[in-house]
């Protein structure tokens, strides 16, 4: 019988925590690879939350950590690879998670809104990059995940985040060429309208929700855990032919033709 999936694996899930109860990428990314035999430092900005994923992991019987930085920050995201390899040796496996909305056309943003999402959901996962992938390379090579959006391949009225959520894209092809013959592996999760605390903790109604739910021609509502699979198959060597891809969990909503 096979071992767990990532056994001897140590990972960095960013945005490990959750803005409210419930479970968000991220956690559940976090929760999956630890299942599968990973050491996991959990990163939030708010350690609390980090380490309300940890009381899930550490009931599950799994090796974690929790760890407060902000990914917009080098030092931050020099720190938290500095802090894996001290606790396990080595650093296998990046999942970047970090991100913030941005709504409105262009003419509705603003220069601020508009560097803030950038700096976010672009910067944060460049340095957290840029930091993580020489670890991986004295251990041999790794695969990294980034979170980006079908905002990104379908967009619907979110300008800011739709254009930061494309360069997550450009930024995962280029990194997926740049370090292939280092055995590093760099690909891309485009979610759909998965009900996560993100979407919730603002209030959403029934309706709303539903409507979501519909949309997918599936008829069925997304949740972190579909993320989290998602990303648990990219960096198992059960994807150790698959670089440089972006793969829509949508439930097919990219492929619907609009309601009329």
């Amino acid at each position: 019988m096979a071992g767990p999936r990532l056994a001897g694996k140590v990972a960095i899930v960013t945005g490990a925590g959750s803005r409210a109860a419930g479970i968000g990428n991220g956690r559940a990314a976090a929760i999956l690879f630890a299942r599968e035999g990973a050491k996991v430092l959990l990163v939030d900005h708010h350690r609390d939350d980090a380490e309300a994923t940890l009381g899930m992991i550490k009931g599950e019987g799994g090796e974690a950590a929790a760890f407060a930085a902000d990914v917009t920050r080098a030092d931050d995201c020099r720190g938290m690879v500095d802090e894996a390899v001290r606790r396990w040796g080595r650093l296998d496996i990046l999942d970047n998670n970090v991100g913030i909305e941005g709504r409105g056309t262009l003419l509705e943003t603003d220069e601020a809104q508009w560097e803030k999402v950038m700096r976010v959901n672009v910067l944060g996962m460049m340095l957290a990059s840029k930091h993580a992938i020489p670890a991986m390379i004295k251990t041999g090579g790794g695969a990294i995940v980034n979170i980006s959006s079908i905002s990104a391949l379908r967009p619907r009225g979110l300008t800011p985040y739709s254009v930061s959520k494309g360069a997550v894209i450009a930024l995962t092809r280029a990194m997926a060429i740049d370090h292939a013959a280092q055995g590093i592996r760099v690909n891309c999760i485009a979610p759909g309208p998965v009900y996560t605390p993100m979407v919730y903790a603002g209030g959403m109604s029934d309706d709303v929700r539903d409507r979501r739910r519909r949309a997918s021609p599936l008829g069925i509502e997304g949740t972190g855990w579909d993320i989290g699979h998602a990303a648990l198959f990219l960096v198992s060597d059960e994807a150790r032919y698959i670089t440089g891809v972006v793969l829509p969990v949508d439930g097919g909503v990219t492929i619907a033709s609009p309601a009329r």
